[in-house]
């Protein structure tokens, strides 16, 4: 199969999940992460019909947009950003996917110099080795949160365990949506709380039946 052939493929099974959930195909942005591939296969994505790319490290982030910032692109960052990478970074993308902390939110803040759309990430499965705020962690951070005006909390961004059955991602997709309009309905300064990035290629239907307005889609678009 093509590359254009797993494009379409998955742009397909895209629009055929939001059909079963009653839901406009353009309610979801699929993200591709090109973290496993160089800018030259990027680009075939792109030419191939994607307009989000989405990377996990800032090196290889600064590598993709540095090949292809000239076409009409959104440009995400989802993994962990050290506070010490954040000022290489935070002014080129546009939505930041994994901010865990405070004092993050604090450097973002301080280097910023345009508003930036952040998701916080929240570890609702409650697994060690995942990053991002508890649910309970929530109530003494948001006040923290609110006064960064070069930050707009647009949503929240989970992840599933790798090897959850569809009951566990069920679960913790429907946790992370009521927490979402929990956190809406309080219309928090600079949280409009409208957005939910969770899925991935392995459970990205499910994720969108549950609610998820952005997907993160990297094997599905090379095997």
């Amino acid at each position: 199969m093509t590359l254009q052939s797993r494009v379409e493929k998955v742009f397909k099974s895209v629009a055929n999940a939001c059909e079963q959930a009653g839901r406009p195909t353009d309610s979801v942005s699929v993200i591709a992460v090109t973290k496993y591939v160089d800018h030259n296969m990027a680009s075939q994505l792109v030419k191939a019909g994607v307009r989000h790319i989405g990377e996990n490290r800032v090196d290889k982030f600064l590598e993709k947009y540095e090949a292809l910032k000239s076409e009409n692109l959104k440009w995400h960052l989802i993994g962990s950003l050290q506070r010490r990478k954040v000022k290489e970074v935070i002014n080129l993308v546009d939505y930041f996917h994994a901010l865990d902390s405070v004092k993050l939110a604090q450097e973002i803040q301080k280097r910023a110099q345009h508003t930036i759309k952040c998701f916080l990430q929240v570890n609702i499965s409650g697994e060690d080795t995942k990053h991002g705020f508890s649910i309970e962690e929530l109530d003494d951070v948001l006040p923290e949160l609110e006064n960064l005006n070069n930050l707009e909390i647009v949503g929240l961004m989970t992840m599933a365990p790798f090897e959850a059955d569809e009951e566990t991602l069920v679960d913790i997709f429907q946790k992370t949506k009521v927490l979402q309009e929990l956190l809406k309905e309080k219309q928090i300064k600079n949280m409009p709380m409208t957005e939910l990035s969770m899925g991935m290629s392995g459970d990205y239907p499910i994720a969108i039946r549950e609610g998820a307005t952005f997907v993160r889609i990297g094997t599905a678009f090379f095997k």
